[in-house]
This record gives structure tokens, sequence and C-alpha cells, in this order.
């Protein structure tokens, strides 16, 4: 037999049909009138005619006109038309007839029938035959051929599937790029778990940024090629760095060929820049998929409009999609509209399932129904799971039997995930205990998270360190800048902290802004401080309004303010009437402290024998 030529392949897999995205459409006619060319000069004997059109008509599916083109060029040694014929014969159910032509094939040279002879040994299992193929085919630069072998190393966990995975990508295997890709991501989110289980952060290493960032081009390469899996994960990288244009664009691409979790992921981006109405389409579509979280997006879109039956449907079949968060919403749903038995049912479904939020939210429902013992179990496991919110609440159960070293470390493991109450708790504890210094750093925590108590407890913490002034009355100028402690005092009256707002007006009046001091002693005093409404009587009985001061003494004196009592019954005494004076005098006395009930005794005795004489 002569030297096989290799002048017509038909197609790289060596195995189906499949006509080249990459080469221009060429017109019917123009293709019609190439056949009619080769066919005339196969007829007069011509091997490479035979062998193009054998391949042109096995391409078109046209088996029976292909079978003898091919046959008659086989047997004049084309080795092309050798491996055409293998893949007629594998299409037409005869396997074997078909390796035996690829080995033809592929023993003179040709890398598509070796990449198909392999893939034939691979399917009955002889994976010595197959990678012996494979690897010819790989070698002579076939981009099916070095896929096909890394893939089948990958499956034996052979270190060198990479090198091959990576050559297939470069030759522009699109599911190779994608899967160097993912391979790429996972070591660069393994890199990051590493440093962050060394340091406590999830820092990204130059290596693990560089491994990144090369992902990111081989998601590129494969999504331009039409790879949807590969679309997605570029444009949720793309999303990841703010770039949410760009983004988009390859979610949209990715969800037109029918990738659901693009679908999904699109529609996030559309609620989120306010387009609600189109975000539900794409929801939609991806929840008809199968896709869970798209189904739980529709079943929240629903719920807020009020719509509960329509969002339950959703939730349900979020759950069918095998999505547990639909069990956990469901069991929001009921809660809310007070149907706790089935609310707990739900909770539990997922919870079981491991949804550790739900698991959190089924000890909240069984503690507040009085079953604490049912409760703490749940809370474990939430927290073990790593629930914050179950740690902390975890902690409150433990301080509500009077365990509070135990409450305690729940709090730390709590605060030690950024949970803004829990930080409070441990800095409050810490402060009990004498330790400042971690009651700050805590503290400081808690108050960056938004919490009004911590920034008045670490004003407090910063105010006992200023050095000792002489004190002033109100009122009496104290020019100074402001001090760190005020800037938190005044953080934490903002956010309506009672405490806070009087001490910032005590501040102020100290400085002699009596108008600022005022604006802050009347907020808390209209919600309820007794501090303020005396601290504001004061005030304004030094802007000579003493009629409006007593007002707001009564208020505090109600509120059971002694030395706001002991003012009103100077007040009263000073108008001559002794009665009422004497009554505010007896009130003081009761309410205190000390010194108050000291001085409003004396006031009472006084007016008492003025009374009586």
């Amino acid at each position: 037999m002569d030297v096989m030529g290799d002048k017509a392949t038909l197609f790289e897999t060596g195995r189906f049909v499949q006509p080249s995205g990459e080469e221009p459409t060429r017109d019917e006619a123009a293709e019609a009138a190439e056949e009619a060319r080769h066919r005339l000069h196969a007829e007069a004997g011509d091997v490479e005619s035979m062998s193009v059109l054998g391949a042109m008509l096995l391409r078109r599916g046209d088996l029976d006109g292909a079978e003898p083109q091919l046959r008659a060029a086989t047997a004049a040694g084309d080795r092309a038309a050798a491996n055409n014929l293998g893949v007629l014969l594998h299409q037409r159910g005869y396997p074997d007839e078909a390796a035996g032509w690829w080995r033809i094939a592929a023993v003179a040279g040709s890398a598509a029938a070796a990449h198909a002879l392999g893939r034939h040994h691979r399917e009955r299992g002889d994976e010595p035959a197959a990678e012996y193929w494979l690897r010819q085919s790989a070698e002579q630069g076939h981009a099916l051929g070095a896929y096909a072998l890394a893939d089948l190393l990958e499956h034996r966990g052979d270190a060198a599937a990479g090198q091959w995975m990576r050559a297939a990508a470069e030759r522009g295997h699109r599911e190779a790029a994608y899967r160097l890709a993912r391979a790429l991501d996972r070591r660069a989110g393994a890199a990051e778990g590493e440093t962050a289980a060394d340091d406590g952060v999830g820092t990204e290493t130059a290596a693990g940024a560089a491994e990144t960032a090369e992902a990111e081009q081989w998601y590129r390469q494969a999504a331009a090629r039409g790879h949807r899996r590969a679309a997605l994960h570029l444009g949720a990288i793309l999303e990841r760095r703010g770039e949410l244009k760009e983004a988009g664009r390859w979610y949209l691409t990715s969800a037109k060929d029918g990738e659901a979790r693009a679908a999904c992921a699109l529609g996030f981006l559309l609620r989120d820049a306010g387009d609600t109405e189109s975000a539900a389409v794409w929801w939609l579509r991806a929840a008809q998929d199968g896709d869970g979280n798209a189904a739980n997006a529709l079943g929240a879109l629903h719920a807020e409009r009020g719509e509960t039956q329509t969002a339950e449907r959703w939730y349900r079949a979020a759950m069918d999609a095998g999505d547990d968060n639909g069990a956990y919403n469901l069991g929001l749903l009921c809660a809310e509209q007070g149907r706790t038995a089935q609310a707990e049912q739900w909770y539990r479904r997922a919870a079981y399932a491991g949804h550790r939020e739900a698991a959190n939210a089924l000890a909240i429902l069984l503690l507040q129904g009085g079953d604490a013992a049912g409760a703490e179990p749940w809370f474990s496991k939430a927290a073990e799971a790593g629930s914050v919110d179950a740690a902390f609440n975890l902690g409150i159960l433990y301080a509500g039997r009077g365990e509070d070293h135990v409450a305690l470390r729940c709090y730390e493991r709590a605060a030690a995930a950024g949970h803004t109450e829990a930080a409070l708790q441990v800095g409050i504890a810490r402060l009990r205990e004498g330790d400042d210094a971690a009651a700050e750093r805590h503290l400081r925590c808690a108050a960056g998270g938004g919490s009004a108590e911590a920034a008045y407890r670490l004003a407090a913490v910063l105010d006992a360190r200023r050095p000792k002034v002489s004190e002033h009355e109100l009122g009496e100028s104290s020019l100074h800048t402001k001090t760190e402690c005020e800037e938190w005092y005044e953080r934490a009256a903002s956010q309506g902290h009672r405490r806070a707002q009087v001490r910032v007006g005590m501040l102020a009046a100290a400085r002699g802004d009596v108008v600022e001091a005022a604006r802050w002693y009347r907020t808390a005093a209209e919600a309820g401080s007794r501090n303020g409404a005396f601290n504001l009587g004061l005030l304004l009985a030094r802007e000579g309004s003493e009629p409006e001061a007593a007002v707001w003494w009564q208020r505090a004196a109600d509120a059971g303010h002694g030395r706001a009592a002991l003012r009103l019954a100077l007040v009263y005494a000073r108008r001559g009437e002794l009665a009422e004076g004497q009554r505010w005098a007896d009130r003081a006395v009761a309410l205190g402290p000390a010194e108050v009930t000291e001085r409003a005794g004396r006031l009472r005795d006084a007016l008492r024998e003025e009374l009586s004489a």
C-alpha cells in the first residue's frame, strides 16, 4: 500500500460530523459547483477528489453516497478517507470495523484517527490502549486528542493532566479552556483559604492573584467560543470586580444559550439596577429551567408585593428544585402571617437539611414558645454551622440561666465573626472585669458596627481617661476643641441614645454653647430622659425662664429624679406656696440620693414649722 496522504481531513473529532464554526460559510451554489467538480474528477479516478467528495457527502448525512467514495479512496491509500470511513461505520453502528479503519489511518499518521481510536478504547475500558493512541494524537498537535488525554489522566489523578489540558486550551479547545480556568480558580480559592486560616483574614496572595487573572483569561477565551458556563463564571468575576455592565453582557450571552444560573444572576443585576420587571422575566426563565435560587427570588418579589399565595408557590418550586432556602422562606412567610405551627414545620425541614439560619429561626420560635430546652440544641447546631446570630442567641440563652462564663464564650465567638451586639456584650464584660484595653477594642468594633450603646460606653471609657479639670457650673465657658470621646458621644446621641444626648448637652453647656446644650437636653427629655429634663430645667432657670424650668423639673421628678423634686420644693417655697413646697420636699426625701434627702429634709422641716406658726 502506498503511503497515505492527508489531503482531506473531514472533522476534528474523527467520530461525528461537525462542520467547523471557524471556517467561512460558502453559499450553496458554490458548494454545489465544487461537489460537481469533485464528482467529475472522482469518476475519472482522482483519489483526492474521491476522498473530498466522500467527506462532503458524509458531512451532509448522505452515508450511502459517501461510503463507496471513501472506500475507493481508502483502497488507494488516502488516510483521511480511512479516518472518515471509520466515522461513517461508527455512525452506522459498526464500532469494531470503524476502529479497524481508524487504526490504519492512525498508523499512517492521522492525528484525528488516533484520537477517535483512543476514544474507542476508553469507551471499552482499555485505558492503556486509550492512553497510547490519545498520546499519539496529542503529540501531533491535535486539540481534541490533547483534551481527551488530559481527561483520561485527570480521571486517574495523574499530575500530567494539567499540561495536556493547557495544550488543548492553547490549541483552541473551548472545554479545555473552561476546565483549565476552573482548576486555576480552585487553586486561587484554596490559596486564599489557606491565608485566611493562617492569619484569620482572607487576603489574596500574589500567586493567587496571578492564577485568578489567568483563569479570567481562559474563561474569556472559552466564553468567546460559545461556552455558556465559562460566560457565567466570567460574568461572576466581573460582577465581583464591580464591572457590572460587562458582567451583564456575559450573563446575557450565557442565559440566552440556556444557562439558568446566568439568567438568575442577570435577574439580580437588573433588580439592583432598579429594573424589577426585567429581573422577574429572567428569574421566571431560570426558575422554569429548575433554578431554585431564581424561584426563591420570585417568591420574595411576590411576597414584597403582598401576593403571598404566589410567593408560596414559588418557594415550594424552589424547594422542589432542591433549594433548602425554599423551605426556610416558607417558614418566614408563615411566621409573618402568624401561622406558627406551619412556620415551625418548614423551619424544621430546612434545619434538618442543614440550613443554619433555619435552625436559628426554629430555635427562636421554640424559645418564644417557652421551650428553652428545645431551642438550645438548634442554636448550638446553627452556631456550629457558622451562624453568627445563633452564636449570639446562644449567649443570650446561657446568660438568662446565669451561666455568664459560657455566655461570654458564645458572645466572643459571634464577636470574632463581626456581630455588633455580641462585641458590645464582650466589651461590657471586660469593663466589669476591669480590662479597659480589651473592653475598648470590642466597644470600638461594636460602635463601628452601628451600636449606639457601644459608642456611648466607648466614649465613657475615653472620657474617664481625660485629665481631671476643675468642675464648671452649667453655662460657664470652658472653651476647648472636641475630643474623640465627645465625637463618640455625639455619634451615640445622633442615634437616639438618651444618656449620650444628656452628656453631649453637658459638654456643650461647659463650652458655653447654651443653644446646643438646650437642643440636646430637650431631645433627651422628650424621649423620656429624666436627667435631660432636669438639666434642661437648670438651663432654662439660668436663662430666666423659671416657669418653663418648673415644667421640666416636674416631669423629671414624676419620673423619680430627687434633685428635680428638691428644685420644685424650692420654687414653691419662694413663691410662698408652702404646702406644695412641703409636698415636693417630702418627695425629694423619698427619692434621694443621700445628699438630696438631707437637704430636702431640712427644707421640709423649715416649711412645716412655718406652716404651723
